[in-house]
């Protein structure tokens, strides 16, 4: 059978011979016929058989012997396709111009991705055929750019994918704005039950077009796997493309980040690689797709997403890196080779978790693959390592150096309690007070004749005696009255004078902490007991460098802060600052 023999127009004749189309497929022998009746066709056949000729001859002749354009001058749109990928609209874009260059019907093709100025002032102008990705046609509909009341013809290519990208909901929005007399092209490489449902909904007495079962692969394909475990899969791949016969490969990952990663791999081994994927603007990945099809790029690594849409007929090998978790997928995948009845190889690497994968593929296309077993990189059950988490006071850090001071905190924590430890023990007093036991220490190691402190209650009027006259000679006091005067610049560990009055040469040491920020008086019970002393003993006060050590010993108890204070006494160091 011919192209004559399927009545289509001269117009349409001599474009697909300058095409160089001498014999229709078997999709196309049987689909194109139906479609010029006007009836409703659902076509189901595999990846790279001629089904955009198969729903683009019939919308071309019946378009052609259609109304001319408008009063207005404005071409209203009559056809419309429906893609899943940028590059398939593309694709299609371009096969209807060749198709349609002897006649007066005008396409356009507008996918996201790009700028929309262009293609709403092609919009203005008018079209007979629009191709478009469903995404960038429903925020043109809803911001009034296109009319879809016209339509005669609709047609869903790939409709299964668009399932799968999640584009129902979007492609039923666009359905909906269609007139409800219209013929309806469906058109499906796979054929699950979800689609089956769909086809229920939309089409009216359709005509079956089944060229082969379901899912099923092209006999022309070589295929063949190799069992290999997940840290070699890029050494093997990378052993596989050293062979100069393979002129070129289209490596399939399953995420984005995979993909980059392979490309960047390949590429610092020396062989020329790009990636494809959603993440790359349409620019980017329409150049990546050309310098894959002119040679320039000998690699081209891509997503199931992008993929749709790449058609070489020179591509030789297709190879898997990551096996799909939809057996279908599969199919499309090494549909991309072995096209126009030549040659193909699939590869694909199955790693351990990806066995049941691959034993589902083989059941949908109803053969065992054959394993590839003389390779370097053998499957041992081997998983990468896990990453370790992250220290835990690493975590607990705070502020801008948060990290590495908990870091060093719980360090410096740890050796001050064993200092702790071997310190000679100190009955602490009785009220549990930490800067009691400081104050105590410092004026013995300075005068170690010093009287000893008095047992007499600390609000009595016996309690400013010796031991407290001693340091407070060090400190200035604190008043009575917190309401009159708040305590402020004085360091964690010192007493004030129960007179409220302050000594000669307290002067210094309030100079020496002037720039300190006042402290905020205390409230609640422990008020009256402020004012008579600082508040010491458990937890620092927050903005101290003893909070600061705090938070990389969160664990410790008073008794191991009391202990921490004795040390520090004793040798002289700064509550707050060392």
């Amino acid at each position: 059978m011919t192209f004559n023999d399927l009545n289509l127009i001269p117009s349409i004749l001599k474009a697909l011979q300058k095409e160089n189309y001498t014999s229709p497929t078997p999709i196309q022998q049987q689909a194109i016929p139906v479609a010029l009746e006007g009836r409703d066709v659902l076509g189901c056949a595999q990846t790279g058989t001629g089904k955009t000729a198969a729903f683009s001859l019939p919308i071309i002749q019946r378009l052609s012997g259609g109304a001319n354009p408008t009063a207005a001058g404005k071409r209203p749109i009559r056809s419309l396709i429906l893609t899943p990928t940028r590059e398939l609209a593309i694709q299609i874009y371009d096969n209807i111009r060749a198709y349609s260059r002897y006649t007066d019907l005008r396409s356009q093709v507008i996918v996201g991705g790009v700028s929309q100025t262009p293609q709403e002032r092609e919009l203005k102008r008018g079209t007979d055929i629009l191709i478009a990705t469903p995404g960038r046609l429903l925020d043109l509909m809803n911001q009034k750019h296109v009319n879809l009341d016209s339509i005669e013809i609709l047609v869903l290519d790939e409709a299964d994918r668009m399932l799968d990208m999640g584009f129902i909901r979007d492609v039923q929005k666009i359905i909906a704005k269609v007139p409800a007399k219209k013929q309806t092209l469906f058109f499906s490489a796979t054929m699950p039950q979800e689609i089956a449902d769909l086809v229920d909904s939309l089409l009216v007495n359709p005509a079956k077009v089944e060229i082969t079962p379901v899912s099923s692969t092209v006999d022309r394909i070589r295929q063949a796997v190799y069992l290999v475990d997940k840290p070699n899969k890029q050494k093997l791949l990378n052993d596989i493309l050293k062979d100069a016969s393979i002129e070129s490969a289209l490596v399939f990952t399953r995420t984005k980040h995979g993909a980059n990663r392979v490309a960047r791999l390949l590429d610092r081994a020396g062989i020329s690689a790009l990636a494809i994927h959603g993440d790359k603007s349409q620019n980017a990945r329409q150049t990546a797709l050309n310098n894959f099809k002119n040679g320039t790029t000998r690699v081209l690594v891509a997503t199931d997403i992008a993929a749709r849409g790449i058609d070489i007929d020179e591509l030789s090998h297709v190879i898997n890196f990551n096996l799909p978790n939809i057996p279908e997928t599969y199919v499309h995948r090494i549909g991309r080779t072995g096209r126009a009845g030549r040659d193909g190889i699939s590869i694909s690497f199955c790693e351990t978790e990806e066995l049941p994968y691959l034993k589902d593929i083989q059941k949908l296309i109803g053969k065992t693959i054959p394993e590839v077993t003389d390779h370097a990189y053998p499957m041992t059950g081997e998983t990468p390592a896990a990453p370790q988490p992250a220290q835990k006071s690493q975590q607990q850090g705070r502020g801008r150096r948060g990290g590495e001071q908990s870091a060093q905190g719980q360090a410096q924590g740890q050796s001050r309690q064993n200092a702790a430890k071997s310190a000679p023990k100190t009955k602490a007093p009785q009220n549990g007070s930490r800067a009691a036991v400081k104050s105590t220490s410092d004026n013995a190691a300075a005068r170690p004749s010093a009287p000893k402190k008095s047992t007499t209650k600390p609000n009595a009027p016996q309690a400013a005696g010796q031991a407290q006259t001693a340091a407070a000679e060090k400190a200035p006091a604190k008043t009575n009255s917190k309401a009159q005067q708040p305590a402020k610049n004085r360091q964690a560990g010192q007493p004030a004078r129960a007179n409220g009055s302050k000594p000669a040469n307290a002067q210094a040491s309030g100079e020496a902490n002037r720039n300190r920020a006042p402290k905020k008086p205390q409230n609640g019970p422990r008020a009256v007991a402020d004012g008579k002393r600082p508040r010491t003993g458990g937890r620092p006060q927050p903005g101290t460098a003893a909070s600061a050590r705090a938070s990389a010993n969160k664990k410790w108890t008073d008794g191991q802060w009391a202990a921490d204070t004795l040390y520090r006494a004793s040798y002289g160091l700064s509550g707050d600052k060392a």
